[in-house]
C-alpha cells in the first residue's frame, strides 16, 4: 500500500507509553471515525491538514522497542512539513503525548501507585475539542452518522455545503469521512439535519448550535485549553465557563475537563451512584450524599479524583466484558449500551430549559425520569 511514514518521538513519554493501553480506555476509541485494530495494536482514522479540510487516513503503532510512534498516511506519497506537523500534533493530542501529559501521568501516579503498575494514566481523546464535546452527547449510531455526514458534505451532495475533505474511511462495510468540524456543521441546513439524519434527535440542534457559537466566536474553544498554561485560571473557573454552553450540565462538564487535562472533578450521575454503593459498598448513596461519598474515597489523590475514578471504571469493565482492546468492533454496542456504568456511555444534562425543548415521545424515548438524572444515550 502506498503512503507516506512519519514519525512521533515519544520524548519523556518514552518510559510509561504502551499504545494500547492509552487508547483502549475510554469509548472514543469505539467510536467513528476511529478503528482499532487488535491484531496489530494500531489506530486507524483520518486526520486533517494545516488548511484544516483536506482529509487523510492515518494508522498509528508503536513499533517494538522503538521510542516513536509510527504515523503511515495512506495513499500519499509525500507531504509537506506544515502538513506533517499538523498530523502529528493530532497524534500527540489524541494520546496525550506532551510534557504537561507526561507530567501528569507521572504525578498522579505518585499518588495512586497502583495505577502505574497498570500502567495507567492517559485517559484516550479526540484530535480536537470539538469533537470531544460533539461525543459526549452523542452514542456509538449517532457518532457514525456525523462521520457519513461529514462525507457526504466532502463529496459535495446537494443537501451540503462544505469543503474538500474527501477522505474515505471504511468501517465494517460502510463509507464514512472524517468527523465534522464546526465549520462544516455551521453552514448546514437545521431542518435538512434533522430530517435526513434522525438519529441525531433533538440533539441536532445542540450540536449546531455548539458548532455556529463556535465559529461565532462566542465559545472559543482554544481558551480552554490554553487555560491549561495561564496560572490565572483555575479549574473551577474553567468549569463554569462550560457550564454555560447550552445542553452542557455538570456531568458532561466533568467529562469535558478531563478531556481537556483537567482531573479533579469526577463526573456524577446515577451510575456513579451505582459504582460508590457496588464497588465501595456505600450501600446508603444517593444524589444528596454522593458528592460527601466521591470527597471522602477520591479526593486523597487530588488533584487526579477523575483519573482514580476512571481507573476503577475501566477495571469494572473488563472484568465484566474482557480486555476491550481484545474486543471485535461488533460487541462495541453490547459494551456501549451497558447500564453498569458510565465509561463508555456518552450523555448530556437534561436541565429544566433542555426539557422544555422536548417533544413527549423524546421524553419517552430517552427515558427521562427528572432534571436531576441523565438519559442513557447508549441505549437509543
Amino acid at each position: 500500500m502506498a503512503g507516506f511514514s512519519m514519525f512521533l518521538p515519544l520524548g519523556e513519554s518514552k518510559s510509561s507509553f504502551n499504545m494500547e493501553k492509552a487508547v483502549c480506555n475510554h469509548g472514543f476509541f469505539m467510536m467513528a471515525p476511529n478503528r482499532w485494530i487488535p491484531s496489530s495494536k494500531t489506530l486507524q482514522r483520518p486526520l486533517r491538514l494545516a488548511d484544516s479540510t483536506t482529509c487523510v487516513t492515518v494508522s498509528i503503532l508503536h513499533p517494538p522497542n522503538r521510542t516513536s510512534l509510527l504515523v503511515r498516511v495512506h495513499d500519499v506519497q509525500n507531504i509537506s512539513y506544515t502538513d506533517q506537523r499538523a498530523i502529528l500534533n493530532q497524534v500527540a493530542r489524541m494520546l496525550r503525548i506532551s510534557e504537561r501529559d507526561e507530567m501528569a501521568v507521572t504525578e498522579y501516579q505518585k499518588v495512586h501507585p497502583e495505577a502505574k503498575a497498570k500502567g495507567f494514566g492517559r485517559v484516550f481523546r479526540s484530535p480536537t475539542l470539538f469533537e470531544d464535546l460533539v461525543k459526549w452527547s452523542n452514542t456509538l449510531k449517532m457518532a457514525r452518522a456525523l462521520c457519513e455526514l461529514q462525507f457526504e458534505l466532502s463529496n459535495n451532495k446537494p443537501s451540503a455545503r462544505s469543503g474538500p475533505c474527501k477522505v474515505i474511511n471504511q468501517m465494517d462495510g460502510g463509507i464514512l469521512g472524517n468527523f465534522p468540524t464546526s465549520k462544516e456543521l455551521a453552514g448546514f441546513d437545521e431542518n435538512t439535519l434533522i430530517n435526513d439524519h434522525k438519529v441525531l434527535g433533538y440533539r441536532a440542534k445542540l450540536i449546531l448550535k455548539l458548532a455556529r457559537d463556535v465559529e461565532r466566536g462566542t465559545i472559543r474553544l482554544h481558551e480552554f485549553e490554553k487555560a491549561l498554561e495561564d496560572t490565572s485560571f483555575n479549574q473551577d473557573q474553567v468549569f463554569r465557563r462550560l457550564m454555560k454552553i447550552k445542553g452542557f450540565g455538570s456531568y458532561a462538564c466533568a467529562n469535558a475537563m478531563m478531556c481537556i487535562g483537567y482531573y479533579q472533578h469526577v463526573p456524577l450521575d446515577t451510575e456513579t451512584i451505582r459504582h460508590l454503593q457496588e464497588v465501595h459498598g456505600r450501600k446508603n448513596c444517593d444524589k444528596k450524599t454522593a458528592n460527601n461519598y466521591v470527597a471522602e474515597i477520591y479526593d486523597k489523590y487530588a488533584p487526579y479524583q477523575c483519573l482514580a475514578y476512571w481507573s476503577e471504571l475501566l477495571d469494572f469493565y473488563e472484568n465484566k466484558f474482557g480486555k476491550l482492546s481484545e474486543l471485535p468492533s461488533s460487541s462495541y454496542e453490547t459494551v456501549s449500551g451497558s447500564r453498569d456504568g458510565a465509561i463508555y456511555k456518552s450523555a448530556v444534562t437534561l436541565t429544566p430549559s433542555l426539557l422544555s425543548q422536548l417533544s413527549e415521545h423524546d421524553k419517552l424515548y430517552n427515558n427521562v425520569r427528572d432534571t436531576n438524572y441523565y438519559t442513557n444515550l447508549c441505549d437509543i
